[in-house]
Formats: structure tokens, C-alpha cells, sequence
């Protein structure tokens, strides 16, 4: 392999991790108030509010239901607002971030359903506001389940940036697609391959070993 392809897969790699790193961090930053407020106005919520549930509840289904390469092509106009441009790894974040955002939010839904009820209801008894409950108990209680979820999303949103690849969106999976895929080239689709492997196992390996370093229940 020539010292030319070594440099493109080393630039694909960098961009690939730039953008699921920086998509899901934008993503949770969005996704995390969207859960909690599916959760507080939700059956049994502290807050429940059927209207606003209903609403969120639409709008994040209906976003989660697009295939992903369908949602990158309809998204197009807005991602060229918000970045100037359709092409490349930073244009790409965008409709990662409108995919995972839902994605997310149902995630952290489901990682606040878990909290036992009795811890709820000790807080409710101390007088807690609708605040405290969900900065001291609703996020640090479910912080093990949350941070599971955060390397599953990881691997996800890994996925949808190397189907971006279709689309000139950059990253192992353009390389894929423009040398594997379009110049019959096996083995530098292999190579990309066992590079998104490798990523993802990364990935999930660090996720779980923080899991297990925050959980008290595996102390």
C-alpha cells in the first residue's frame, strides 16, 4: 500500500472520529433535555403533561422513522444554512446531529424509567422542586444507564457517518465507497472496514469500563 493511501485512511480515520465525537456530544446536548421532558410529562411524570408529551413524542418518532440517508438528502437546504456547504465531514454533522438527537432523547427516556420509584418518592417527601429532582436524583441515578447509552449511540452514530460517505460526506466511509466500492479496490475496502471495527470497539470497551467505575451497584 503506497505512503499516499496510508495518509488517506489516516486523514479518513481523523475525520471519521471528528465527526461522531462531535455529533454526539451536540447530540446529548439536544437529546437530554428532550428525554427528561418525555419523562417528567409522561406517565407517572412529576410533571405530566399529556399535550406536550403527545407533541415531543410525535416529532421525535417521525425523525427516528427516516432512514438515515434518506434524512441526509431531504435535510440538504438546512445543512447548506447552517454550514455553507452539503460536502465534507463538518457538513455531515448536521444531519447526524437532527438523526441522533431523537435517537438520544428515547435512550434517555428509557434510562430515567429505570430509577427506582422508592428514590422518586424520598425525594418528593423532602419538599424537592421539579429542578432538584431531575439535576440530584433523575440524572445522577440513571448516570450508569445514560453513560451505556452514550457508547451504544456512539457506535451508532459512527454507522450513519460512514453511510454519509454515499453523499460526499468524508471519513472511512467516503474512502470506502469512492476506492472499495467505485475502483474495485478489496483490500483498502477491507482495511476500512477493520478500522471502523477497531473504532467501535474502542468505543465500547471505554464506555464500559467508565460504566463500571460510576456504577455503585458494581462496587
Amino acid at each position: 500500500m503506497s505512503q499516499e493511501m496510508i495518509d488517506l485512511l489516516l486523514t479518513g480515520t481523523w475525520e471519521t472520529l471528528y465527526m461522531t465525537l462531535v455529533s454526539t456530544l451536540i447530540a446529548y446536548v439536544l437529546g437530554v433535555p428532550i428525554g427528561v421532558i418525555l419523562y417528567i410529562t409522561g406517565e407517572g411524570g412529576i410533571r405530566r403533561n399529556r399535550a406536550v408529551n403527545f407533541t415531543v413524542g410525535i416529532i421525535v418518532n417521525i425523525l427516528r422513522s427516516v432512514p438515515f440517508l434518506i434524512l441526509l438528502v431531504a435535510i440538504l437546504p438546512f445543512t447548506r444554512a447552517v454550514v455553507g456547504t452539503t460536502i465534507g465531514s463538518t457538513a455531515t454533522i448536521v444531519p447526524l446531529v437532527v438523526a441522533a438527537a431523537p435517537y438520544v432523547a428515547r435512550m434517555v427516556e428509557s434510562s430515567l424509567k429505570e430509577i427506582d420509584g422508592g428514590v422518586i418518592e424520598a425525594a418528593r417527601a423532602m419538599g424537592s422542586s421539579a429542578w432538584q429532582m431531575i439535576w440530584k436524583v433523575f440524572l445522577p441515578e440513571a448516570r450508569p444507564s445514560l453513560l451505556v447509552g452514550a457508547t451504544i449511540s456512539l457506535a451508532t452514530i459512527l454507522g450513519y457517518s460512514a453511510m454519509a460517505g454515499f453523499v460526499g460526506g468524508g471519513g472511512l466511509g467516503a474512502i470506502a465507497i469512492n476506492y472499495g466500492y467505485y475502483r474495485y479496490q478489496s483490500d483498502v475496502m477491507l482495511i476500512t472496514v477493520a478500522l471502523l471495527v477497531v473504532i467501535v470497539q474502542i468505543f465500547q470497551e471505554g464506555g464500559l469500563k467508565l460504566v463500571s467505575k460510576v456504577d455503585k451497584r458494581l462496587r
